[in-house]
């Protein structure tokens, strides 16, 4: 009866085990606490928050901390589609091109490692060309905003509101 006992007690808390794996996976979430030591080079940074992009997104877009290694690149620097790509998604759409708002794969591995259909892209319109170019810019799920020119080979971090 004791050797029962035991075993059911070890696979409930594999199940248990399971299942938080499971959650933090899907969710995209880690499994480690959160670090209070500054990032490296010793700055300090905070993130803001904010909802994800749609209709409900003020067109007033707060910051988000650029949680990759990747250059920034202020909004306002963008050419001129790309911020009327950035109002499109902050309104919700509707978007020119079918294409728009599926997920982004990462399959490049240039953006923060996250599950998958964390990632959308969004066609910036490209003058000059029949189809949708090569500019692109791709929405995480935590709000992160950004840009690639040249179709996935290189990726900048929008800096929304400068």
């Amino acid at each position: 009866m004791n050797r029962s006992r035991s075993k059911l007690v070890a696979f409930a808390g594999l199940v248990i085990a399971v299942v938080v794996l499971v959650v933090a996976m899907v969710g995209g979430g880690s499994l480690t606490a959160p670090s209070s030591a500054p990032p490296s080079g010793g700055q300090t940074t905070t993130q803001g928050t904010t909802p994800a992009p749609g209709p409900a997104l003020s067109s007033a877009a707060a910051a988000v901390a650029n949680p990759s290694t990747l250059p920034a690149i202020n909004a306002s620097q963008l050419p001129r589609e790309a911020r009327q790509t950035l109002a499109l998604i902050a309104k919700g759409g509707p978007y020119p091109y079918d294409r728009d708002g599926v997920n982004f794969g990462n399959f490049e591995g240039l953006l923060p490692k996250k599950s998958g259909g964390f990632y959308k892209e969004y066609t910036v319109k490209t003058p000059g060309e029949s189809d949708r170019g090569a500019r692109r810019i791709v929405v995480g799920k935590d709000s992160a905003k950004y840009y690639t020119q040249d179709h996935y080979e290189s990726f900048k971090f929008i800096i929304e509101g400068k």
